[in-house]
């Protein structure tokens, strides 16, 4: 009898409907029509999220991205390969608008939540793809606020549905000589003519096979103080697809996020455009890092409610001591515990967000 007992796996059903959190703040804090109108469309994305998406994940997860750095003869190429799965991922991103919702404004100052309950069921089946989404809509509103001739084309590209043409943007911040505390940057930016030349080394460059990406440098080395600092565009490669003055020298190996490429970087003479003026880079750039630090809570209040909804449906399933474990009185309340950390999460969010529209 034992050997044929096999586990009955728990199975996610449409992540929208079965989400009466998500549907009752989306009732609260929309009007009725916008509401009407974007349910379909969420309803939809929350039912990709339990079937397509979901294998999408697994298979990027399961096909890590490789780094190829030589070709077979001998000159330095520095391919980062990613899965199909991976890429498959973002095209969906675009053609789902996880970034361009929170640009197109269709509901005015709606169209951020719009856009957030999109990654709210995009993000925990996206095989940590909801990464790179976050610093391309970091980098689309730090090039908003401080357009150009070079970077309005840019914008564009950030903010498109057309996989075709959606773009994706890194961040690249962290060196040895610190992570969080950007005065220690050692990446100096030279002027060459009408844009700058990069020299210094990134230690963690993740999303690393975006075209284009948003450092910190010096454009006087002699400076150290973080008023000093400047905001750069990079565009990582030409027109033939060759990285511009930039070598890979390593993907890293970690723990967890393996399908999401993270390399370590030195750049040599990368051409670099300066984005707003030279100095208060760290100013400048809170743009961008105002926006991935929502996209941050956000994915963390998803991750939280799919592990409920995965341990919610096996304790309908899972018998043990003759009984299921949802009537299982301790299992019972382990649930119960999990979900009121999640929901106190998600209403905090939502409160936050009310305080500030009335500020």
């Amino acid at each position: 009898m034992a050997a044929d007992f096999y586990q009955d796996p728990p199975r996610l059903t449409n992540q929208y409907d079965d989400d009466p959190l998500l549907r009752s703040y989306l009732a609260r804090c929309l009007p009725k029509a916008a509401l009407h109108e974007i349910e379909p469309g969420l309803r939809r994305l929350g039912e990709r999220a339990a079937t397509d998406l979901l294998a999408l994940d697994a298979a990027a997860e399961a096909d890590p991205p490789r780094h190829v750095p030589y070709d077979p003869w001998g000159r330095r190429i520095d391919l980062i390969e990613t899965s199909e799965a991976w890429r498959a991922l973002d095209r969906i991103a675009a053609e789902e608008g996880l970034v361009a919702t929170g640009y197109e404004r269709r509901h005015g100052a709606h169209s951020r939540i719009h856009q957030f309950a999109r990654l709210y069921l995009y993000a925990p089946s996206s095989s940590t793809y909801s990464c790179p989404l976050a610093m391309t809509d970091g980098a689309a509103r730090l090039l908003e606020l401080y357009p150009d001739d070079v970077t309005r084309p840019v914008f564009e590209r950030l903010t498109a549905r057309d996989p075709a043409r959606f773009w994706t943007s890194g961040q690249w911040m962290t060196e040895r000589t610190g992570g969080s505390d950007v005065s220690a940057t050692s990446t100096t930016a030279i002027p060459a003519g009408d844009t700058y030349k990069l020299y210094g080394t990134k230690w963690f460059t993740s999303a690393t096979t975006s075209q284009i990406a948003i450092t910190l440098a010096y454009v006087d080395e002699r400076l150290t103080s973080t008023r000093d600092l400047s905001v750069f565009l990079v565009q990582l490669r030409d027109a033939n697809g060759a990285l511009r003055g930039i070598q890979v020298n390593r993907l890293k190996d970690k723990l967890g996020t393996r399908a999401l490429p993270t390399a370590e970087l030195t750049l040599d003479g990368t051409p670099a455009h300066l984005i707003g003026g030279i100095g208060h880079g760290v100013r400048k750039i809170s743009a961008l890092f105002n926006v991935t630090r929502v996209y941050n809570a956000v994915a963390a209040v998803a991750g939280m409610r799919r592990a409920i909804a995965l341990a919610r449906d096996y304790a309908t399933r899972r018998t043990a001591f003759t009984k299921r474990l949802i009537d299982q009185p301790l299992h019972a309340e382990t649930l119960a515990a999990m979900e009121i950390e999640w929901r106190a999460g998600a209403t905090r969010r939502c409160s936050n967000q009310r305080a500030r529209k009335t500020r």
